[in-house]
């Protein structure tokens, strides 16, 4: 089973690599596909927001 810090790593790659996904979404004017990324971009940052985590540093995307 995996502990708090392992869960909150995963998130976090988790979380950079959705934003990655988001600007290459909207750099190729990829509407559809940005709006179902942002949607796990919101999903990702509401449980990282709810550990405790500081997303000052790691979101790139603001939204």
């Amino acid at each position: 089973m995996p502990n708090g810090a392992e869960i909150i790593k995963a998130t976090v790659d988790e979380f950079q690599k959705i934003q990655a996904h988001m600007k290459n979404a909207k750099e190729e004017n990829a509407t559809k596909t940005y709006e179902g990324l942002k949607k796990d971009y919101k999903s990702l940052k509401a449980i990282l927001n709810s550990l405790g985590i500081n997303l000052t540093e790691i979101d790139e995307i603001k939204e």
